[in-house]
């Protein structure tokens, strides 16, 4: 696991710096896949490995519980967050009514500028090496990422929080690890600028419909990728 971390060990950061590195090479790592769903993470394993106290380190972990990347199983300790097909269902469903609703609200208050930005934002993602070869998406955070732009741009300071705080890295985390699917770099782009086109026309009611749309495509892509192992479950004995 901790070889996937691509760790430094930055010996003369004071400690609150040092448990800022250790929470972002942790999070990074699990966000993009290097550490898998489900793993265990071993706090003397990392105290080695960074060179870093127990404190600093558990203030690190207890961050990334508060993202939701890490969950506290008892009697085992921390593991590496691993959403069940419906739980991951329902993440999808929220995000599918709340950035709906932040893609509304982004197109009757984001500026000019603001807009501009958001399509500068697409044409960096339309260069990106992996989105030209048709194997991902341009999958950068914060101010690169589109739906992180629109719901800061819905003015709504209760939904960034949730979107773009809370939940942000466990969303990115899964539409990372399904953006790779055949045909869904190329479609998921094209959707994205039909809403960048309807909120540059100030039509929000257009734009919800097509951010809820796109998300429920994601959603589809989720549920095709777990079907092949609900069609093999068998059925109990008398089920039609």
């Amino acid at each position: 696991m901790l070889d996937a971390l691509e760790i430094s060990r930055p010996d003369q950061l004071d400690s609150g710096t040092l448990s800022e590195h250790v929470f972002r090479s942790i999070q990074a790592a699990i966000v993009r896949g290097d550490i898998p769903p489900g793993s265990k993470i071993s706090e003397p394993e990392l105290a080695r490995t960074y060179g870093i106290s127990r404190g600093p380190l558990r203030e690190a972990i207890h961050r990334l519980e508060g993202q939701k990347l890490l969950v506290r199983v008892p009697h085992v300790g921390a593991r590496v967050v691993s959403l069940n097909h419906a739980e991951l269902i329902e993440l999808y469903e929220i995000r599918e009514s709340l950035e709906g609703m932040a893609c509304r609200l982004a197109a009757e208050r984001m500026s000019e500028a603001d807009i501009d930005e958001l399509r500068r934002v697409l044409d960096t993602h339309e260069r990106d090496e992996a989105f030209q070869a048709g194997v991902g998406y341009y999958q950068q955070e914060g101010d690169f990422d589109f739906h992180y732009r629109i719901i800061q741009g819905s003015g709504n300071r209760t939904l960034a929080q949730m979107l773009c705080g809370e939940l942000y890295q466990l969303v990115r985390m899964y539409r990372i690890q399904f953006s790779a699917t055949p045909n869904r770099p190329r479609q998921a782009f094209a959707e994205h600028h039909r809403i960048l086109d309807a909120i540059a026309d100030r039509d929000g009611e257009l734009a919800e419909l097509l951010m809820r749309r796109h998300i429920c495509a994601s959603k589809r892509n989720i549920e095709r990728h777990y079907l092949p192992a609900q069609q093999q479950t068998p059925k109990p004995r008398g089920e039609a």
